[in-house]
């Protein structure tokens, strides 16, 4: 009885790790079908939608699963309110599962709080956020839950210390992309909103939109792992 139960384990697990390698053969598959560019889309999304530029959270995808409801604050300009509602229709026009940005006038009705102002303003809103306005003119932080879906946040925008308003432009573009989800920087794209170098671009590049377009795709969900995303991404791209 020992021997058949040893057996039938046996049997169990190569069953399991030959279904696993036949995954990976049809991720492999999806992939290859793809163009040089959509290739270089799926390589991008990975480098900036999985993880953090900072802190120990897992490699995973992460984004809003309700809709994100802003309220500004601090000291903004009508032109800064403006770009808010430029970048916000781009977004809402590349989202296809429900999602969208909308700006509210009753902070009790956000759920993500834009401060436009001094680090000193910002800072006595959120106090665990001064050791990194000293070396910052833009910052966000996100929270989420387990699931990996975002329901919260929060982002500054210095106009005290920018000495032009297509800077302050790039810093809310910028800023209020990754807080969707986007999180990381790269050096690969000069004219990329995620440009790890300073940079005053105030417009997507094409791949930018990709990616969120992608990431807010209703196949894209949150918690995928690297090879998980390629698989997910390349059916996206054949389907459309």
């Amino acid at each position: 009885m020992k021997k058949l139960l040893i057996l039938l384990f046996c049997f169990l697990l190569l069953t399991i790790t030959s279904c696993s390698k036949e995954e990976i053969e049809k991720d492999k598959s999806y992939f290859e079908l793809l163009s040089e560019y959509e290739k270089e889309v799926v390589t991008y999304f990975e480098s900036i939608a999985l993880g953090f530029e900072f802190g120990n959270a897992t490699w995973v995808t992460r984004k809003w699963q309700q809709p994100m409801k802003i309220y500004v604050g601090g000291e903004p300009s009508t032109e800064m309110i403006t770009e808010l509602g430029r970048i916000t229709s781009e977004i809402n026009s590349l989202a296809s599962d429900g999602f969208y940005v909308e700006v509210v006038t009753d902070s009790l009705q956000s759920n993500f709080y834009i401060y436009m102002g001094s680090p000193q303003g910002f800072t006595n809103i959120y106090p665990g956020a001064e050791e990194f306005v000293q070396d910052n003119w833009g910052l966000f932080s996100i929270y989420f839950y387990a699931s990996d879906y975002i329901y919260k946040g929060n982002m500054f925008v210095d106009t005290y210390r920018t000495n032009s308003l297509k800077a302050r432009k790039h810093l809310l573009r910028e800023e209020l992309t990754q807080s969707l989800g986007l999180a990381r920087d790269s050096d690969k794209y000069e004219e990329s909103i995620f440009q790890q170098k300073w940079t005053t671009v105030t417009e997507y590049k094409e791949i930018d939109r990709e990616l969120i377009r992608i990431l807010y795709h209703p196949e894209m969900i949150a918690g995928l792992n690297s090879r998980k995303v390629k698989e997910v991404i390349a059916k996206i791209l054949l389907e459309q």
